[in-house]
């Protein structure tokens, strides 16, 4: 397949310059004997989890010593690729490695950790609780439903359907992330130029389909209709318009709806080899971002923690309040609940959900006006 651009210079991540490195081996070993924070800035990952990986991998069958590269080396090549976005080149150059070789492992770690990944999603929602949120009103709020753009890279003959709308090449991946951070479903590889709705539709109409428990629902923002399972905010709505009850419930929505920027923020600090497009084939692409937050869930599990949580974790959200007064924009196109598989009945029940919500905010603040 003809890739459109060229691979660029790429220098190695300054966290290198304190290592002596003779070769790939002793530079892996040196890393991980070393301070934790020196595991973590060039693996992305603290030593006790980039160990337990790697015996998870090896017991799976999924990975194994070869002579001359050990399982610790070949993962260590995969995280630092894509912890520090470096092309081959770079990498070759540091491990000591042929292109070959590195490109070899690299498919071959990105190859267990997908077989692997359904390890780290909860793939059924019924089968263990979900954390839920603390707000008395979303109760039954599981988390929020979302799209997000990734930069691709393709043949030139196949660029027109992922050119988004901003004239950008990217894959609309669509994520469910709980109010943990982590990811409980994704689906990626959807050309740029689908819309968040159709995504949408992709991820309920599939075999591996995106699943609500029963009885709960998502977040999702204004893109997105209302639908059962997924509560999208009121549109039109504005403090003058005299709505209160609505208004306030989109300022409650929006806090809530703030959690998957963070799932979102945490995801790509950690790996930013999500915010380029890699040279590397569609389906690779594709791979790579299942891979990303397959990891993301099991860091979460294993280390919460750790310092790119703590950073997304202490940003507060209180500047809900910010766009008040701002009328939502209109959905464009909007597809009908019957066409997401959904009977009238069932989306006028929705409707209804998001209205008691609505009125129950309301009139416990009206309640609390008039104790004063």
């Amino acid at each position: 397949m003809e890739i459109s651009g060229e691979e660029e210079a790429v220098t190695l991540p300054k966290e290198v310059s304190n290592v002596s490195i003779s070769d790939g081996n002793k530079f892996v070993y040196q890393i991980l004997n070393g301070p934790n924070e020196q595991c973590f800035e060039n693996f992305r990952m603290d030593k006790p989890v980039f160990y337990k990986l790697c015996d998870l991998l090896q017991t799976r069958g999924l990975l194994r010593h070869t002579n001359r590269i050990k399982i610790e080396e070949q993962l260590a090549i995969f995280l630092f690729i894509i912890g520090h976005n470096l092309r081959t080149r770079a990498v070759q150059e540091l491990f000591c490695y042929s292109g070959e070789t590195i490109s070899r492992h690299f498919n071959n770690v990105l190859n267990a950790v997908i077989a692997i990944s359904m390890d780290f999603f909860q793939s059924n929602p019924n089968s263990e609780t979900l954390e839920e949120n603390d707000d008395p009103y979303f109760k039954d709020c599981v988390g929020v439903v979302d799209s997000f753009h990734i930069p691709v890279m393709v043949g030139v003959d196949e660029q027109g359907p992922f050119r988004n709308s901003n004239g950008l090449l990217t894959q609309n991946v669509l994520a469910a992330s709980s109010f943990d951070l982590r990811f409980r479903y994704v689906l990626a590889g959807w050309e740029g130029s689908a819309s968040d709705q159709q995504v949408l539709k992709a991820a309920l109409t599939r075999r591996n389909k995106l699943q609500v428990p029963q009885g709960k629902y998502y977040i999702v923002d204004g893109k997105y209709p209302n639908l059962p399972g997924f509560i999208a905010p009121y549109h039109g709505v504005s403090i003058e318009a005299r709505e209160e009850a609505k208004e306030m419930f989109n300022e409650r929505h929006k806090l809530l709806h703030r959690a998957i920027h963070r799932s979102f923020g945490a995801l790509k600090e950690r790996f930013p080899i999500l915010l380029s497009a890699p040279p590397y084939p569609l389906q690779t692409q594709v791979k790579l971002v299942i891979a990303a937050c397959a990891l993301h869930n099991y860091i979460r599990l294993e280390k919460p923690d750790d310092l790119v949580f703590r950073m997304f974790e202490e940003e507060t959200m209180t500047e809900a309040g910010e766009d008040r007064g701002v009328v939502l924009e209109e959905e464009q196109g909007e597809i009908e609940g019957h066409e997401h598989g959904f009977r009238p009945e069932e989306v006028e029940d929705s409707v209804r959900l998001r209205d008691d919500i609505a009125s129950d905010l309301w009139n416990h603040y009206v309640q609390n006006l008039s104790t004063f």
